[in-house]
């Protein structure tokens, strides 16, 4: 089963005028990080709000986008055209693959796997870290989150406890629905980080 959104991508597109639009390959251009005064103020700030929740109801089944979509949502209050510019390569990122989406397949192991990783000190306004996680059961994916850490860390070490902090939550959640729909893992689930940086 593949659950897709391609539909609403287009249509948002063809409302932006965007369906003719140069397609990127990523949803963000990763040498580019959004500040929260740079540039000029974006002039029609409700039309700003409006492109991006749009784009977060688009990441209900594109979690390629959620990270992007994460960081460009922390300056709805007060946009640039910078942020704009962002959102618009967003779109061109999506314009190149519209029928991306979630795939369940028929059979599957019933085994979980969860992935962890933070990125220290990603916002130059505020010094604050990015936590995100991703969680499968066997091949499919079932959770994923990115979301800007609460507090400031002063080392990448507990940067990435917290992340895993927040994914071990999650998992016991999965679990507690789990065997509510009286379905039972025997395997304990398999949690991965980024070692390298815990230890540096």
């Amino acid at each position: 089963m593949i659950i897709n959104q391609r539909k609403y991508a287009l249509e948002l597109l063809s409302d932006i005028c965007f369906l003719a639009a140069r397609f990127a390959s990523t949803p963000l251009d990763p040498a580019h990080k959004l500040q929260k005064h740079q540039g000029s103020p974006y002039h029609d700030v409700p039309e700003y709000r409006r492109l991006i929740g749009r784009l977060l109801y688009l990441t209900t089944t594109r979690p390629d986008i959620s990270h992007a979509i994460q960081q460009l949502s922390q300056y709805v209050s007060k946009p640039m055209d910078t942020h704009y510019n962002g959102a618009c390569y967003v779109l061109r990122y999506i314009k190149g693959s519209p029928s991306k989406g979630l795939f369940f397949p028929a059979t599957n192991e019933f085994h979980i796997s969860a992935f962890a990783y933070s990125d220290w000190a990603s916002f130059p306004d505020t010094r604050r870290s990015i936590s995100g996680f991703c969680i499968f059961l066997g091949s499919s994916l079932i959770s994923w989150k990115s979301k800007k850490q609460t507090t400031v860390s002063r080392s990448s070490s507990k940067v990435e406890y917290r992340a895993l902090v927040q994914l071990t939550s999650e998992l016991q959640w999965l679990q507690f629905i789990l065997h509510d729909l009286h379905i039972s893992i025997s395997q304990p689930a398999s949690v991965f980080c980024d070692l390298r940086r815990l230890y540096i």
